[in-house]
């Protein structure tokens, strides 16, 4: 039987935004298995991760984590793909954290009119994605634009606070547009999937909001991509309704590609977020969230939810860097040992729950003729 895996057959996709790993390994940061020092990605996909996200920065400030320019994220994902696994990457279109409060123009492009400015995303995400290409790390999926819910590249592509609504809604569009262009005519014999990546994970009405505008002005994607914090997202059963939804009114792949959890006690950065904090702050209480996520997702209508994948899970201390939350919500403790939680990430088996006898009978037939 010659080709990939059915598609009822497609592997769930778990692991996490591993962007700051290099930096971290420079500045001291260690990470061990069984009481030896290893490589932090080869430790993961040991325990079964099979992707994993790098960001990408247009020219980073280069101030603590923000490193992450062309030649360190190659380096990166030669790595990753070295290792076996599917590789996302994340255009921030900044020179720092792009996210729901900013979502800043790199300096080279600040004063670009418009026309120049949607030129210029197209230009610049062609021009990465032909490097990627040239040094044989495709991409598996990408995102172009991080956590865009309210818009891109400030203020041509704000969608709150500015101008007219339906026009700041085209204008950001056409940026978006722009973008996915640049990747797909970089990489026209097998392009990869496009992931619209919006911050809250358990709100459907700001999601439905937001998706039927990408699909109003027909912005061609595969997948929708979504952060779930649940200190700031709410609990898992609203992640549920939000994903439930999603599948019925969209019909797309659903991505959880950040989400994260203490290990430790913490101090939570929103006001009443405490019901949606159901787990104890505890290595076991982290690794039930993160089964009880995965099996969320993976309980999405018609097998859409493809993955899960937790942000900074190398977040362990390093001398002269400051790391996320003190590292609490990393999966290796503070001495660089794998945490429980990482070790559910185990995405390599099929997913056999719910398979239909047909399907059910397609994979052991593929089984069996792969073995013979």
């Amino acid at each position: 039987m010659a080709g990939g895996d059915p598609d009822s057959l497609k592997q769930f996709l778990v692991g996490g935004d591993i962007s700051a790993l290099s930096v971290i390994e420079k500045y001291g940061g260690i990470f061990r298995d069984q009481g030896k020092s290893d490589d932090a990605i080869k430790i993961m996909t040991r325990y079964g991760s099979n992707c994993f996200r790098l960001r990408l920065f247009v020219d980073p400030t280069r101030r603590n984590v923000v490193v992450n320019d062309l030649p360190y994220t190659i380096a990166l994902a030669q790595r990753i793909k070295a290792a076996g696994a599917k590789l996302l990457l994340n255009f921030h279109y900044s020179d720092t954290w792009a996210d729901p409060a900013h979502q800043n123009k790199p300096k080279a492009w600040q004063n670009l009119a418009f026309a120049k400015l949607e030129n210029k995303v197209f230009e610049y995400s062609r021009d990465c994605i032909a490097e990627f290409k040239k040094a044989n790390v495709m991409p598996d999926f990408i995102q172009p634009g991080n956590e865009i819910t309210p818009g891109m590249l400030w203020p041509d592509g704000k969608l709150y606070g500015l101008g007219e609504p339906e026009q700041q809604w085209g204008k950001f569009t056409r940026l978006l547009k722009a973008g996915i262009r640049g990747i797909k005519t970089a990489s026209p014999e097998k392009p990869p999937r496009i992931v619209i990546h919006i911050d809250c994970g358990g709100d459907w009405s700001k999601t439905k909001w937001f998706f039927q505008h990408i699909e109003k002005h027909i912005v061609p994607y595969d997948i929708i991509g979504l952060s779930y914090y649940p200190w700031w997202h709410g609990s898992l059963a609203d992640l549920k309704t939000n994903l439930q939804n999603c599948a019925a009114t969209f019909k797309k792949d659903i991505f959880v590609v950040e989400t994260a959890y203490p290990y430790k006690p913490m101090k939570i950065p929103q006001k009443n977020a405490e019901k949606s904090m159901a787990y104890s702050m505890t290595p076991q209480g982290q690794k039930d969230f993160l089964s009880d996520l995965i099996r969320t997702v993976k309980a999405i209508p018609d097998r859409r939810g493809i993955g899960v994948l937790w942000w900074y899970p190398e977040s362990i201390p390093a001398a002269n860097l400051r790391i996320w939350n003190a590292g609490k919500t990393a999966l290796f403790d503070q001495t660089g040992n794998p945490l429980p939680a990482l070790k559910q990430l185990t995405g390599n088996g099929k997913l056999l729950i719910d398979m239909n006898p047909l399907s059910l009978y397609k994979y052991l037939l593929l089984e069996m003729n792969t073995r013979c």
